[in-house]
């Protein structure tokens, strides 16, 4: 990848994310989690700039659980089931330490993590198809994938 497109990359990945995370985490986090306003909004101020540095090691791991995943079962569901593993195993520990962070109690860290992780299966394969939308948009060439 050349300079210009990897900053293309880099940028994308973390426009998606910040967006992403930012309304998922505050409907999460309200409606879920019984978090006021005020603690939600905190956590996804905090969480921008974590999403930032996360955002490209995120994408880079997703494409490997991906082009791995589709290499041994090339299936359209193969993809899905890996947006969704990608998801749950690198955003979980990250969304923890966020929560602790803005002072949320250890009952609403524990929900909030869990429902992340159930609606993850979603969460996961939503994120990466806006993923790939954004990446388009900034004229990213996609991974090629064998399925």
């Amino acid at each position: 990848m050349k300079g210009a497109d990897r900053v293309r990359s880099v940028v994308a990945d973390m426009f998606a994310m910040v967006v992403f995370s930012f309304v998922t985490g505050m409907l999460i986090e309200i409606f879920v989690s019984g978090m006021s306003f005020e603690q939600s909004l905190a956590s996804r101020l905090l969480s921008i700039p974590v999403n930032i540095l996360i955002a490209w090691p995120y994408g880079v791991f997703r494409d490997k659980v991906l082009c791995f995943a589709t290499r041994q079962f090339p299936s359209r569901l193969t993809k899905r089931v890996a947006d969704f593993f990608a998801y749950v195993v690198f955003q979980s520990p990250v969304y923890a330490a966020i929560l602790f962070t803005v002072g949320a109690e250890p009952n609403q860290i524990l929900t909030a993590v869990a429902s992340n992780a159930l609606v993850s299966g979603m969460l996961g394969v939503v994120y990466g198809v806006f993923l790939e939308r954004c990446r388009r948009l900034f004229k990213v060439q996609p991974v090629p994938m064998p399925v």
